[in-house]
C-alpha cells in the first residue's frame, strides 16, 4: 500500500482529516493565545481558588507585578474590576497591537 504522504513532506499544511484548532483568546487583554497558553488562576490557589482562564504569560506576569494574592481574591473573575488599574490599563493598550507569541522583561515588584 502507498502512503497518502511521503514522511520527507514537511508541509504545514493540515491533512484533509484533522479540523483546524479553536483560537483561544487571553482572558486579560482579549488576543488570541499563540503558541503557550498559561492557565492562570484568577483567584490564586493559595486563596481557595479552582478555576482557571487562558492568557499569555506576559499578562499573567503584569497581574503578579501589580497585584497581591489578597487584591486577586477579592477582584475573583471581574476581568473588569483589574482593568481599572492604570498601570494594566497601560499595559493591555500597548500590548494590543503585537504579536501573539511576544514576550517581554517585566519589572519586578517593588516592595
Amino acid at each position: 500500500m502507498a502512503r497518502k504522504r511521503s514522511r520527507y513532506d514537511y508541509d504545514d499544511e493540515p491533512a484533509a482529516d484533522e479540523a483546524p484548532k479553536p483560537v483561544v483568546h487571553c482572558w486579560l487583554c482579549g488576543r488570541p493565545t499563540g503558541s503557550t497558553i498559561i492557565w492562570h488562576h484568577p483567584i490564586p490557589k493559595s486563596r481557595g481558588g479552582r478555576d482557571v482562564v487562558p492568557m499569555h504569560g506576559i499578562c499573567q506576569q503584569t497581574l503578579t507585578v501589580n497585584f497581591t494574592n489578597s487584591e486577586l481574591q477579592r477582584a475573583g473573575m471581574d476581568v473588569q474590576q483589574l482593568l481599572d488599574n492604570p498601570a494594566v490599563k497601560k499595559f493591555v493598550d500597548w500590548v494590543a497591537n503585537k504579536d501573539p507569541d511576544f514576550t517581554a522583561t517585566i519589572a519586578k515588584k517593588q516592595r
